[in-house]
């Protein structure tokens, strides 16, 4: 016998949970699978326990930086296996906590790998179900990379878990994922590499501020190579041996390390889905969605979060996806996602952000307000080193069309620009109401004026 729903959810992450929930509370008979913990990424593997080894990496830091100016002592380093400890009592009960949380919500839940039968029927281990409905939130996984050797590469998940770090590691790619992981084992007392293969690293932010984050990076012991391209990893008495070739000629040169971590990208984890039994399109490996969030080839298929492109892979994107695409299921579609003010933040120390337009993108009539902060009084306070932002101003309405910042609390000071862009505040406006919070209130004075 078939189970039959209004609608079915694959992915328990924020997609799924906003997806599951929302359905729910509308009166609609709503099941949801997984054939992992219930809880999906960023709960268990992605931004909550990266954020709390980052929390640590930030007071050793914090310590380190004060020696001999307020602070005796010696140097300290992150002691890996408490740490991972203490992550685990923000994970290990999730799941069991989100399952029940969809019970009583009277939300049916399974587990198990999730297969298309036909455009309205799923097949989840021996059990059958048709829906009206069915939602995909599977999430992203590591990209392949098919070069010899890559079944050595250890992903994030797996670096997170670790009981102990070993003592030299090559993060392979330049994006968030080694930046941050890297600036974590720097503070743990490794010996750390960033091999990117172009000449930039961290391409999604500003390049000036990129190219302090660096100079940051390396004070803190980490060597970040630029156009060197992954070849071939081979494991070693002692380790591993990686083969890069150069961007523009086929010169090799080899790095030595304990460990190799992907950092090297993410695409959609669907391949079990076994999409085309359901009539689900493909474009360019992923879903082929209209504006609503709607499979163009099966109207019954709705998708949301990491399994989707386009849209920045940030938890509260994934869930305003989420939310939207359910109330076009409700409603009838007529809602889009707006993704032009979404600010971003790599944490590393210090933290980097950005939201809007970047320098590349101005026209005549915008300004650029470029400002060193490492002496200002909120960098100097606390001896960091590095502190810059770049703001960019349309002169004609004073509206503020992007920020950029390098700098401590960066992550929270960039809500605010998000918020001014997002309802149409000026510069002028933005400075006039953050006096409740003094250093703010002084930076923002400074770095709009």
């Amino acid at each position: 016998m078939k189970e039959e729903y209004d609608a079915f959810v694959i992915g328990t992450g924020a997609a799924g949970t906003t997806f599951a929930y929302k359905l729910n509370a509308a009166g609609w008979k709503v099941g949801i699978a997984d054939n992992r913990e219930y809880g999906g990424t960023c709960a268990l593997r992605g931004c909550i326990p990266k954020k709390v080894l980052a929390g640590v990496s930030n007071i050793v830091d914090e310590h380190n930086r004060m020696l001999d100016k307020g602070i005796k002592g010696n140097k300290i380093f992150i002691d890996w296996s408490s740490l991972v400890d203490y992550k685990r009592t923000f994970t290990e009960a999730h799941p069991q906590q989100s399952e029940k949380g969809y019970i009583d919500a009277g939300i049916d839940t399974f587990h198990g790998t999730v297969h298309f039968e036909d455009e309205s029927t799923l097949s989840v281990g021996e059990k059958k179900i048709t829906s009206r409905y069915i939602i995909i939130t599977t999430g992203s996984k590591p990209r392949r990379l098919n070069i010899p050797g890559e079944e050595y590469l250890v992903t994030s998940e797996e670096f997170m878990e670790l009981e102990k770090l070993p003592k030299k590691i090559i993060f392979a790619g330049g994006g968030y994922i080694s930046f941050e992981f890297a600036h974590i084992a720097a503070r743990a007392g490794c010996d750390v590499t960033i091999l990117q293969r172009g000449d930039r690293v961290l391409k999604m932010f500003d390049a000036d501020l990129v190219d302090m984050l660096v100079k940051a990076s390396e004070d803190a012991g980490i060597n970040v190579v630029t156009g060197k391209e992954l070849k071939n990893i081979e494991k070693t008495s002692d380790g591993f041996k990686v083969t890069t070739c150069c961007k523009d000629s086929e010169k090799e040169e080899t790095f030595f390390a304990d460990m190799v971590v992907h950092g090297l990208g993410r695409v959609p984890a669907i391949e079990e889905l076994e999409l085309e039994k359901g009539n689900v399109a493909l474009e360019k490996g992923n879903i082929a969605l209209n504006e609503y969030f709607q499979s163009v080839s099966n109207p019954r298929v709705y998708a949301a979060g990491d399994c989707i492109r386009p849209g920045p892979a940030l938890t509260p994107v994934v869930s305003l996806q989420a939310d939207i695409a359910a109330t076009n299921i409700l409603e009838g579609n007529k809602e889009r996602a707006d993704y032009t003010v979404i600010p971003s933040t790599v944490f590393t120390i210090p933290p980097l952000s950005s939201v809007g337009i970047t320098e590349n993108e101005l026209s005549e009539d915008q300004k650029v307000l470029f400002y060193d902060m490492s002496q200002w009084y909120s960098s100097r306070r606390i001896n960091s080193g590095y502190a810059a932002s770049k703001v960019i101003i349309d002169e004609s309405s004073d509206l503020i069309l992007g920020a950029h910042l390098l700098a401590p609390n960066s992550e929270e000071v960039i809500n605010l620009f998000a918020m001014a862009m997002r309802y149409g505040l000026t510069a002028t406006q933005l400075k006039s109401m953050v006096f409740s919070y003094p250093s703010v209130a002084y930076d923002l004075n400074y770095m709009l004026k």
